[in-house]
């Protein structure tokens, strides 16, 4: 094996938890016998086929961890410590599952993730020292994930990527869907929204040492030699997309050298760049939808390989 097909390989097994091959998941977004929920050239399918995810997961995972509910539940019931990169693997399957897979994919999908929370319960400390039973099933915990997932995405998209079809607002109404999906009522379905919903959850934030464990583990993933330094320009670029109030927080501060900022929106573009490179303009999952959506719609055009 080459030097460079080595590295892509390299590369493909940091989203798939190890794995050299191409998870048979997404190869099986072909079939089923409906659209899906979001069309090619869709808000969401136009941002999540782009490479600027790869931020918006950084950007969300620490967002993510200001929830004193949520981070009691990563801190007791994931293993993030000894795998941290399976509960990327398994973050990705399921955003890839809502966004390509067939409606009854996403469907079974979201279900699938709603039993794993039923199981994740505990108490913590909340913002003002008051200790409060959890569950990850809270409708409340499932408003923040989603919340800091959908700020993620745009906010990365806005820094690093292209234009939005329909803007911001139509982006933040596609992804409702998911949101409902995983039962959650009244999701935000423009930016004002957005804000609004995030807004509301400040007094309910905190820095914690169960923050600053996580934050370790988000800053220094155990990637090969060859990713770190691609890893640690597309942390700056996630922390450079933070709210300041929430990057004060987290302790956590936009790098520069001096007086003078690093310029990390060129180095985070060309790194996103060198990751499309590995891993080829179109992924297998991609592909595989625009198949079962060629078939189901009656499509004229060439079966994509």
């Amino acid at each position: 094996m080459g030097i460079i097909a080595a590295w892509k390989t390299q590369l493909r097994t940091t989203f798939t938890d190890g794995d050299p091959t191409i998870p048979q998941w997404q190869f099986e977004f072909e079939n089923g016998d409906d659209l899906g929920y979001f069309p090619v050239g869709s808000a969401v399918w136009t941002v999540h086929s782009s490479m600027t995810p790869t931020v918006a997961g950084i950007r969300a995972l620490l967002l993510q961890a200001l929830h004193p509910g949520a981070m009691a539940g990563v801190h007791a019931h994931s293993s993030f410590r000894e795998e941290p990169l399976g509960r990327l693997a398994n973050t990705i399957r399921w955003i890839f599952t809502v966004t390509y897979g067939s409606r009854v994919a996403a469907q079974e999908g979201s279900a699938f993730v709603q039993r794993l929370h039923t199981r994740v319960r505990g108490t913590y400390v909340d913002s003002r020292g008051t200790e409060k039973p959890y569950s990850a099933a809270d409708p409340d915990l499932i408003r923040w994930v989603h919340l800091a997932f959908t700020d993620a995405f745009v906010a990365a998209h806005a820094a690093y990527g292209g234009a939005i079809p329909g803007g911001v607002d139509e982006y933040v109404a596609e992804w409702a869907a998911a949101g409902e999906l995983m039962g959650l009522e009244d999701p935000p379905r423009s930016e004002a929204e957005l804000r609004s919903q995030l807004a509301a959850f400040d007094d309910e934030l905190a820095n914690s040492d169960q923050v600053q464990e996580a934050l370790t583990y988000i800053r220094r993933p155990p990637l090969p030699r060859s990713q770190r330094l691609g890893y640690r320009v597309l942390f700056a670029g996630a922390v450079a997309t933070l709210e300041p109030r929430h990057r004060e927080m987290l302790g956590l501060r936009v790098p520069s050298l001096g007086p003078i900022p690093l310029p990390i929106r060129s180095a985070v573009r060309l790194v996103l760049g060198v990751i499309r490179l590995g891993l080829g303009p179109e992924g297998p999952a991609e592909t595989a939808a625009k198949n079962r959506i060629r078939r189901v719609s009656g499509t004229a055009g060439p079966r994509t390989a």
